[in-house]
């Protein structure tokens, strides 16, 4: 039996942090007992002071991952789907690069990550045919590993073609069958799939922390497009998220008793499990839209959500009975989390949030097994070793740099903790201790990097020698910087983006991207960008040209 809630304590304490994490409110809510007690701290925007309450509502981001799961639950349920039968079987159409992942991928590749779709599905826009429009623009899309050969995280497009097999079996938008199947049965009011159908006097305003001196500021990004809806575009309450939980503790039902499905259903969606190749951030084991953690040998199921300057944490504790909502239009801090969550679990007397290993001085490892080039889709990772010691070196895209605060380029040391995982301690002053795994070893050599959920398979770059400025004259701004950024996510294999900057009046942009070929460049210049600008080339003597090292 699970101690009360000290409300007035968990309060106080939830406000000291938030202050000193400096993220603008956060609501609370816990599940003990089949009662939900929630509470709200700080403000839900700093420009008009209004503060949070338990009413406010926030963009869970990818916990959208967990109600979009049990809605695909209900139809397997009802006999509609089947988890290992092929998505060709519902969308006779589907097809990506590969022809036996087009024939074999099912649903359960879907659910738990372990498709390997690249995540390339180009422009999809904001229609009601978003999800039918990702899944015809992936005809192309490459693997990133084998089918099912590995876990590595789909921020959107996993869950888009879940959305789409729904919409072809239910004949009707996800958006309608999430309200009529999910939200309606949970009685759920304050829970929508888009943002424009929140009441703006309740809905939560995200903001960025760039530093702690300077505290929050609002987001120039209001929410994520609608090619995230089913992976994260859920907005919701914490006491509406706690019913969520509430039927993964009580065997397939609602707080009122309504059955929402069976529990066999439930059993498969904790109990079908893939592991995790870095166990330590999230947890060792994925299951159907949810996380399997082990916290000092209890099991437990969570997810966490980010949505632009919005966070969610959902912990589910089936051993003591005990659920835990966090919502907050800022971050994500993973610290600040861990606090929360700690001072709440102890307060109920319940097992804490475990912390990340410490390093093991004694291993000796050969390092020339981790170096070299890791790459997906918009993420670039680079392994050296130096003086004995393996650096991380990240590449952000310049645009998200500038939206975060972030430096473009960062170096972190990896501390071995085994000979597949490595802490990461902090390279500036915002970031917080993570973990990475670089893992599965072929001729000596590991093939992926680990890190944030992603898998980034090992790419070779030797290649990509020449540096290719690309000189625009812009007629659209936002359509080109906006095209910019999706094509980021899509540069050839071995190519590099180096530099991204325009002009004050905003007419002008150039562009320097390492490739093997200038033709190259330019083919995906025009494919990108082109109906925004005008693009000239210049390969002669680029690297000097903007300051770049030659290759």
């Amino acid at each position: 039996m699970t101690q009360a809630l000290d409300v007035a304590r968990t309060r106080a304490r939830v406000s000291e942090l938030l202050a000193e994490h400096r993220i603008p409110g956060a609501t609370i809510a816990v599940l003990r007992d089949g009662e939900i007690t929630d509470f709200a701290a700080g403000v839900k925007d700093v420009s008009t002071g209004e503060p949070a309450t338990t009413d406010t509502v926030y963009q869970c981001g990818s916990v959208s991952k967990t109600w979009t799961a049990l809605a695909f639950m209900r139809l397997v349920d009802e006999g509609k789907v089947a988890l290992d039968e092929p998505v060709r079987t519902y969308l006779p159409g589907f097809r990506v690069a590969d022809p036996d992942v087009s024939a074999r991928v099912t649903p359960r590749h879907l659910l738990n990550h372990t498709s390997g779709i690249e995540e390339s599905y180009g422009d999809p826009g904001e229609g009601d045919d978003v999800y039918e429009r990702m899944v015809a623009g992936i005809a192309g899309a490459r693997q990133v590993h084998p089918l099912g050969h590995t876990h590595g995280y789909s921020a959107a497009l996993g869950y888009a073609i879940l959305a789409r097999v729904m919409e072809v079996v239910e004949g009707r938008r996800w958006d309608d069958i999430m309200r009529e199947r999910l939200f309606g049965p949970l009685g759920l009011t304050s829970t929508t799939t888009r943002r424009e159908h929140v009441d703006p006097s309740l809905a939560a305003t995200g903001h960025l922390v760039l530093s702690l001196d300077e505290g929050p500021v609002l987001s120039p990004l209001s929410h994520l497009p609608r090619a995230f809806g089913p992976g994260g575009n859920v907005n919701t309450t914490a006491r509406d998220l706690l019913a969520l939980a509430h039927v993964f503790l009580a065997g397939g039902r609602a707080l009122d008793g309504t059955e929402i499905v069976s529990p066999g259903v439930v059993r498969e969606m904790t109990g079908s499990r893939v592991p995790v190749p870095d166990p330590y951030m999230s947890g060792p084991e994925w299951a159907l839209g949810l996380v399997v953690c082990d916290w000092h040998g209890q099991t437990v199921y969570a997810h966490d959500g980010s949505a632009v300057s919005q966070s969610a944490r959902l912990r589910i504790l089936p051993e003591p009975g005990v659920a835990v909502a966090l919502l907050t239009n800022a971050g994500p801090r993973d610290g600040f989390y861990r606090e929360v969550f700690d001072e709440i679990l102890s307060g109920l007397g319940t097992v804490t949030v475990p912390g990340l290993p410490e390093p093991d001085p004694a291993l000796v490892l050969d390092l020339s097994r981790y170096e070299g080039v890791y790459r997906s889709p918009g993420t670039r990772f680079e392994v050296t070793a130096e003086n004995g010691t393996l650096h991380l070196g990240s590449t952000l895209n310049p645009m998200e740099a500038r939206l975060l605060g972030k430096p473009e380029h960062l170096d972190h040391e990896l501390l071995p903790i085994s000979e597949t995982h490595f802490l990461m301690p902090p390279a500036y002053p915002l970031e917080e201790p993570q973990t990475v795994a670089i893992y599965d070893f072929d001729g000596g050599a590991a093939r992926y990097l680990h890190f944030n959920c992603r898998v980034n398979p090992r790419v070779d770059e030797e290649g990509a020698t020449v540096h290719v400025m690309a000189v625009s004259g812009i007629r659209d701004h936002d359509g080109f910087w906006g095209a910019l950024k999706q094509a980021y996510g899509r540069l050839p294999a071995g190519a590099r983006w180096t530099m991204a900057v325009a002009s004050a009046d905003g007419t002008k942009a150039v562009n320097v991207i390492v490739h093997d070929s200038v033709e190259g460049v330019r083919s995906f210049f025009e494919e990108h960008v082109g109906p925004f600008a005008t693009t000239d080339f210049f390969e002669a003597d680029a690297a000097n040209a903007v300051g770049l090292p030659a290759a």
